[in-house]
C-alpha cells in the first residue's frame, strides 16, 4: 500500500525523465571527452536507444536499476502487483528491443547505474566495445 496520496504520487511520476538523466549525461560526457562522437535517442531504432554510433553500428544503453529491475541493491523491487508488472513489461521490452536491433545487424552495451561509479572500468568497458576513437590527437 502506497502511502502517499495518488495526487503527490502522480506529481513524483511525472518528475521522472526518460531522457537527459543524470547517468546519461554522465557517459555522454565521459564518451565526449575519449573523442567519440554520437548521436542520440535514434528514433528510428527499435527502444529509442540512448546513444547511437551510426557508422560502427554500435548502441549504448543507460538503464537505470530501479526501472529496469536490475538485480543489485538499487534495482530492489518494490511490492506490489502493479510494480510486479510495470517493471517486468519494462524488462520485457528491453529483450525484445535487444533482439530486434541485433536483427538489423546492431551491437549494444548497457550500462547500468549502479556501475558508474568506477568511470575507470566503464571508460574501459566501452573503449573495448566502440574501438578506437576518431579523434584527432597532437603529437608533441
Amino acid at each position: 500500500m502506497d502511502n502517499i496520496s495518488p495526487e503527490k504520487r502522480s506529481k513524483i511520476m511525472k518528475a521522472i525523465r526518460s531522457k537527459d538523466t543524470r547517468p546519461e549525461l554522465l557517459v555522454r560526457k565521459l564518451l565526449t571527452s575519449m573523442g567519440y562522437r554520437y548521436r542520440l535517442h535514434s528514433r528510428d531504432l527499435p527502444g529509442k536507444p540512448d546513444i547511437t554510433f551510426k557508422g560502427r553500428k554500435k548502441i549504448v544503453f543507460i538503464h537505470g536499476c530501479f526501472w529496469h529491475a536490475h538485480t543489485c541493491q538499487g534495482g530492489r523491487v518494490p511490492v506490489g502487483e502493479y510494480w510486479q508488472k510495470k517493471l517486468n513489461a519494462n524488462m520485457e521490452r528491453d529483450k525484445a528491443n535487444n533482439q530486434k536491433l541485433i536483427a538489423l545487424g546492431w551491437d549494444t552495451l548497457t550500462l547500468w547505474e549502479c556501475e558508474l561509479n568506477d568511470l575507470a572500468l566503464i571508460e574501459m568497458r566501452l573503449r573495448q566495445f566502440l574501438g578506437k576513437s576518431k579523434a584527432i590527437t597532437s603529437q608533441d
